[in-house]
């Protein structure tokens, strides 16, 4: 998951994976180092730190196994900050990966707008703020202004639903806040660093594509991201080669709750093909 997000925010595809299909699918989320219930030590997190605490977990479910020949298991999806742990996973361990599937990230920081609005952008994630100001900007940031302002329609009940996408947004990040062991301004910001000095030139995503195999890579992206530009995904189109290039016109950062349907059937569409293909 991306900067600061807990492993709930995949909550409309685990439900979709680890519950609905489960007969087919295991699902697993977690915290990355820094927020939630995971441990948030004092130290310079780097995305290639946080990949190997995947690796470590994994290892300790069983999920892998590195006394045995690897087997292409896993379909490892990345959004933001968690796209770059993902990079960095499958220059780790390529041979275990079925697919990978970059969701609205980045190999590397550019500046795609003009510089005193880059610097202002950046500062303002890091200044106190009112509480509704900061809510409104993140908001702003990470979804589209039509989904915001549609009805809010997460569960089958329509009156455990808040009036707008925008008001359960706030509803959730309020209560995210709130959580003073889980959510640390300590945390947010050693998980800043380690996405702000994410890199991967191109030698080093050729390796990538070569190591976990072009075909087995999938790179998508909405055209009116403004946490990352739409700028960034044509980096990794340019110099990944990804089997699938999917552009979402008009749509924001959080791709999965935006498009919640399209985005589960599109991922599950790109695991059963990479599934076919056989090692």
């Amino acid at each position: 998951m991306g900067l600061g997000a807990y492993r709930t925010a995949w909550k409309r595809q685990t439900k979709y994976f680890g519950h609905t299909h489960l007969a087919q699918y295991s699902s697993l989320v977690w915290d990355n180092r820094g927020v939630g219930l995971s441990d948030k030590p004092l130290s310079r997190y780097s995305t290639t730190e946080m990949a190997k605490d995947v690796v470590d977990l994994l290892t300790h479910l069983a999920w892998i196994d590195s006394t045995i020949s690897p087997v292409r298991v896993l379909n490892v999806v990345g959004v933001s900050m968690g796209g770059m742990i993902a990079q960095e996973l499958g220059l780790l361990i390529p041979e275990w990966l079925n697919s990978l599937s970059l969701i609205s990230t980045f190999p590397r920081l550019v500046r795609s707008v003009p510089f005193i609005q880059n610097l202002r952008d950046r500062i303002n994630m890091f200044v106190p703020q009112d509480v509704d100001v900061q809510l409104e900007d993140v908001a702003h940031r990470l979804f589209s202004d039509e989904f915001l302002s549609l009805p809010d329609t997460e569960n089958a009940d329509p009156s455990l639903n808040f009036p707008t996408n925008r008001d359960r947004f706030a509803a959730a990040e309020l209560s995210k806040r709130s959580d003073k062991q889980g959510f640390t301004k300590k945390g947010f910001m050693l998980q800043a660093v380690a996405a702000g000095w994410h890199n991967k030139s191109a030698e080093q995503l050729k390796e990538l594509g070569d190591r976990v195999g072009r075909e087995r890579i999938l790179v998508t992206h909405g055209t009116l991201d403004r946490m990352i530009t739409f700028s960034h995904a044509e980096i990794l189109k340019r110099e990944l080669q990804p089997a699938v290039f999917k552009v979402f016109e008009g749509k924001g950062h959080v791709l999965m709750w935006e498009e919640e349907r399209e985005f589960n059937a599109m991922i599950e569409e790109f695991v059963q093909k990479c599934g076919k293909a056989g090692k």
